[in-house]
């Protein structure tokens, strides 16, 4: 069966006290955040004793680590701006193991100066792509280098954003030391938000042997409002990838409020990873309880 997991960062406390609050709604496993209000994993500060702590602490609470959060920018266009944002994801990269996953997710970025989420005529450019592709073939070698994976996580307006994107990427940088995230809602764009399913099964048709973890959130188009959009979780040290909700055209609400085919996605998921964690995302702390009684009850209604 499939494990509902969830993001530690929606929970914005001491180190044992987020992992008891995830434990008493029933999760078994969490997607790492490193970001407690007692322990400081900023960059230079995580060391192999500090890894474990956390592991540790998490594993007493019976809620393995199946994967870490390490998103960043990596082809931020001012060279030491990238560097320190691909050095630290290296640092997390390194001590993968010692929290206890292999796992270390980061989107693929974007050429805009102004926010991560935000497209630049750069992103769909040969020279971009070429240049993604060094970074993540570097990130792929230091993660296999000290037994981990680099997964990534596509995204529309990055670098690799497209069905047929994320699968040149993988041709091209054929590496054990990495492998994919699977979000279907962020393959989802105005042009082809309404032929959903076919998009869903191109993606389980050629990237299911890549995936390793997967998460749950939701895809609708955005009405009037354009903007970048982003939600109160009532964290004001909070990293934007968790208050993120969308730009232009499509928002991204938390699972069960949107017009994502749930049913299709998990049972195309099961196919190949029957016990994967599916990690619930793109909500505050108050809605944590109603998003996981609606994947519970997917799962269930699929029999997955």
């Amino acid at each position: 069966m499939m494990q509902a997991g969830i993001f530690t960062g929606y929970f914005p406390y001491s180190l044992d006290e987020t992992a008891k609050k995830i434990r008493a709604l029933d999760f078994n496993t969490v997607q790492l955040d490193l970001h407690f209000k007692d322990v400081d994993l900023g960059p230079g500060q995580i060391t192999e004793a500090k890894a474990k702590q956390v592991r540790d602490v998490f594993r007493d609470h019976h809620l393995p680590v199946c994967c870490i959060s390490g998103y960043t920018n990596i082809v931020h266009p001012d060279p030491a701006e990238r560097e320190a944002r691909v050095g630290y994801l290296k640092e997390i990269i390194r001590n993968a193991r010692h929290f206890g996953t292999p796992y270390v997710i980061s989107e693929t970025g974007t050429f805009n100066t102004e926010s991560d989420w935000v497209a630049h005529p750069k992103n769909k450019t040969e020279e971009g792509f070429e240049d993604c592709r060094a970074v993540i073939a570097d990130l792929a070698q230091t993660a296999y280098d000290h037994g981990a994976v680099f997964l990534l996580e596509t995204y529309v307006n990055n670098v690799v954003g497209s069905v047929e994107e994320t699968v040149r990427m993988f041709a091209q940088v054929d590496h054990r030391g990495l492998g994919l995230l699977m979000d279907p809602t962020n393959y989802f764009e105005t042009h082809n938000i309404d032929d959903m399913d076919r998009i869903l099964n191109q993606v389980f048709d050629t990237l299911s042997d890549r995936i390793r973890i997967a998460h749950a959130k939701d895809v609708k188009r955005s009405g009037d409002d354009k903007s970048e959009k982003h939600a109160d979780i009532g964290d004001d040290d909070a990293l934007e990838s968790h208050t993120f909700r969308g730009v232009g055209e499509i928002e991204l609400p938390a699972p069960g409020l949107g017009s994502l085919n749930y049913d299709l996605y998990l049972r195309r998921l099961s196919e190949k990873h029957p016990n994967i964690p599916v990690i619930i995302e793109h909500l505050s702390e108050e809605d944590v309880p109603r998003a996981k009684k609606f994947l519970d009850g997917r799962f269930r209604e699929n029999g997955v």
